[in-house]
């Protein structure tokens, strides 16, 4: 069996039609969303080749720590934050191909599969992630996406004057020079480049394709007749569409300017989705479809005035941000629904069961596969997410606990010998792998309990009505962390951290 999997950036699960039924955004888990809907036929026709799962958590957020959850199959937040893979990591490119350095016949000879990334997401290569590729028997790396140091020229290029000395001046300049080459840069460039692998490599056996698509994760400047789909001024309302802001949207940027922003994300999810499906029949086109599985998901949402904010980052993982489409295609799929609870950690172990490689212990992630075939199925009761330092998340598919630090936020420690470039954090000295973080800032909110049956965007804290079931859920993520096996002290001081304890 070969597998694709397609991580898509910030992609909300409302945004798929699959998901919704094209039915108007507000009428189907949220009334603060807009009352258009999205299409997406080309990703609900992927659904209906296999199963579609209704009920996907994240797990670690953002970017990189999602990612390093599907390359490991371990929950990464609960131990460090954004950063790159560890040297001891049994990361899932190596365990499909082998050691680095080795010529693929001896991969071959050896029982590893070829596999190849395709990626526009140029954190993979960033310093303070970095060395996500190494893996891979091959990889191609599109550039020129939003902060990617790709070009020194042109030296004069259209840019707000507040970007000309901050490091989105990289995206003006790369979108100056990369649209002279494809106009709908660079997403079309992902699925091309996809395409002609797949037409060079389609009769290797067991092949394992990985696709990192930086859509639709912002700047938001998708071609404008997508945009005008949505909203009929087109470009005209938000003259700076690299300002997103991480904000409660109200005081930012006015109503106009707020439908605009929403316009554009929607139309980012319809051109991914046009790009997709000239994939999808490069697919068919080369008879994959009966010994291949096609997985499509995303590393988490985004807010887009649920809670009365906009973007990611600020606050608990809501279900716009926590929520995520999960899709899976595969030989004999009708299109079911699943209701388990699964997670991006389960990528790891379902692709190598997929492959015939063997899986690791110590992991975090479920396989997948059993579930296809049998709906009644377990995979977990519980899943848990969040962004290291700051709240962790719990549900088991009808309520949902976002549990907020104690006062001072302490104890916390940055298990790695990486220092925290990314995000930044100030980290005291290695000491056995561990170093204490120094500051760390809370959340606005405090501890949230949400009962998703009838509140899907979580928009009711129900902590104080409902004590009972708070502390029932406060003690069953005390549990979940003891017995994840997290490194050294790790699940002790979380537990003391998040005022579990007692």
């Amino acid at each position: 069996m070969n597998v694709i999997l397609i991580v898509n950036d910030t992609l909300r699960r409302d945004h798929v039609s699959a998901y919704t039924g094209g039915k108007p955004l507000n009428q189907c888990w949220s009334h603060e969303a807009p009352d258009w809907n999205v299409i997406t036929p080309n990703i609900d026709g992927l659904a209906k080749r296999g199963t579609i799962f209704t009920n996907c958590y994240c797990g670690s957020t953002p970017c990189m720590p999602a990612r390093r959850d599907i390359y490991t199959g371990r929950y990464e937040f609960l131990e460090r934050g954004w950063g790159p893979l560890e040297e001891e990591d049994p990361d899932l490119p190596r365990m499909v191909s082998g050691p680095p350095n080795r010529s693929l016949q001896w991969a071959e000879d050896n029982g590893y599969s070829v596999s190849h990334l395709v990626s526009d997401h140029f954190h993979l290569w960033e310093q303070g992630a970095g060395n996500y590729h190494m893996g891979y028997s091959s990889f191609d790396f599109i550039r020129g996406v939003e902060g990617d140091n790709f070009q020194t020229a042109p030296r004069h290029f259209p840019c707000p004057e507040k970007y000309k000395f901050e490091k989105l001046e990289r995206h003006w300049r790369n979108k100056t020079f990369c649209q002279k080459i494809s106009n709908e840069w660079p997403v079309e460039d992902v699925f091309t480049r996809a395409g002609h692998w797949l037409e060079k490599n389609h009769e290797n056996n067991n092949f394992y394709l990985h696709i990192d698509c930086f859509n639709p994760h912002e700047p938001l400047d998708p071609p404008e007749k997508y945009v005008k789909m949505f909203d009929p001024d087109g470009y005209g309302p938000i003259a700076d569409y690299t300002e997103w802001p991480y904000a409660r949207w109200k005081n930012k940027i006015t109503p106009a300017e707020f439908k605009n922003l929403r316009a554009r994300y929607a139309a980012k999810v319809v051109q991914l989705d046009t790009w997709l499906g000239y994939f999808f029949n490069k697919i068919g086109e080369l008879g994959l479809w009966e010994n291949t599985i096609v997985i499509l998901t995303t590393d988490h949402g985004t807010f887009n005035g649920d809670h009365g904010r906009t973007g990611k980052l600020q606050t608990h993982e809501f279900d716009a941000v926590g929520h995520i489409p999960f899709i899976f295609a595969h030989p004999g799929g009708k299109g079911d629904c699943r209701e388990q609870l699964v997670q991006l950690v389960d990528l790891y172990p379902t692709v190598l069961a997929a492959l015939g490689k063997s899986i690791p212990e110590n992991i975090h992630g479920k396989n997948l596969l059993p579930v296809l075939d049998d709906a009644c199925a377990s995979t977990r009761d519980y899943a848990i997410m969040g962004q290291f330092g700051k709240s962790v998340s719990i549900t088991d598919g009808r309520w949902i606990l976002h549990q907020n630090p104690v006062a001072g936020n302490t104890p916390l420690f940055w298990y790695s010998h990486y220092l925290s470039k990314f995000m930044g954090n100030k980290l005291g000295p290695c000491i056995h792998n561990k170093r204490e973080v120094l500051d760390e800032p809370l959340w606005e909110d405090q501890t949230w309990l949400s009962d998703k049956k009838t509140d899907m965007n979580e928009l009711v804290n129900l902590s104080e009505e409902q004590p009972k079931k708070l502390r029932e859920m406060q003690q069953e993520l005390k549990k979940q962390i003891e017995a994840l096996g997290l490194c050294g002290n790790a699940a002790s001081e979380q537990i003391d951290r998040l005022g579990l304890k007692k």
